[in-house]
Order: C-alpha cells, then sequence, then structure tokens
C-alpha cells in the first residue's frame, strides 16, 4: 500500500465526509440546488447516509480492501447519479461540482 494511495484516500473520504454533513445539516448552499434540481427534500437523510457510509467505507477499506472497493464503486455511483441529475435539470454549470468530489475516490482506484 503505498503513501500516494493511503493519501488519496483519505482526501477522498473526508471531502465525502464533509459533503455528507453539509447534508445533514441542510447547509443553504447544498440543499438550495439540490431542490432546484427537483430532488426531493425527503432524500436528503438518504443522499447524505449514502455520502457517509462511503466516506466510513473508504476509511475501513485501508484496512480490509473489499469493503474499500465497495465503497469506492459505490460513491463513483453516487456521483454519477448526480451528474445525470445535475444535467437532467439543464444546470451545466453546476456539473464540475459532483465531479470534483468523485475525483479523488477515481484516483484512489487508479493508485490502487
Amino acid at each position: 500500500m503505498s503513501v500516494a494511495f493511503v493519501v488519496v484516500t483519505v482526501i477522498a473520504a473526508a471531502m465525502t465526509a464533509f459533503s455528507a454533513v453539509s447534508v445533514f445539516t441542510r447547509a443553504e448552499w447544498v440543499v438550495k440546488p439540490i431542490a432546484d434540481y427537483g430532488v426531493p427534500a425527503g432524500w436528503l437523510p438518504w443522499l447524505g447516509a449514502a455520502k457517509a457510509a462511503g466516506a466510513v467505507g473508504l476509511l475501513v477499506g485501508l484496512a480490509v480492501p473489499a469493503i474499500g472497493i465497495a465503497a469506492g464503486i459505490g460513491l463513483v455511483l453516487y456521483f454519477a447519479g448526480a451528474v445525470v441529475t445535475v444535467v437532467r435539470a439543464r444546470w451545466f454549470s453546476h456539473v464540475p461540482f459532483p465531479l470534483l468530489y468523485a475525483a479523488p475516490v477515481v484516483a484512489a482506484f487508479v493508485l490502487a
């Protein structure tokens, strides 16, 4: 296990955890765009839980690789779904945001 892999994985987990906390606390800069994309407010706890589980899974994956792989796949699918949601809502200028969160997860896969 390389140092770069561990650092990138921890960064990916931290970014994802930050995103989860932002959803759980219903930060205006997160909740408003999600509502604008047409996502029901009732989904917010589930979206936050998915991100939180992914963040924890990435960290656990440093000790148990299979869990890290599953968490990474889940997060890539989550953020791909976020991109699709943003594109369907025709907010093209917001597409980079879910990609920004997905990038370290993909980088961890590459480094693994």
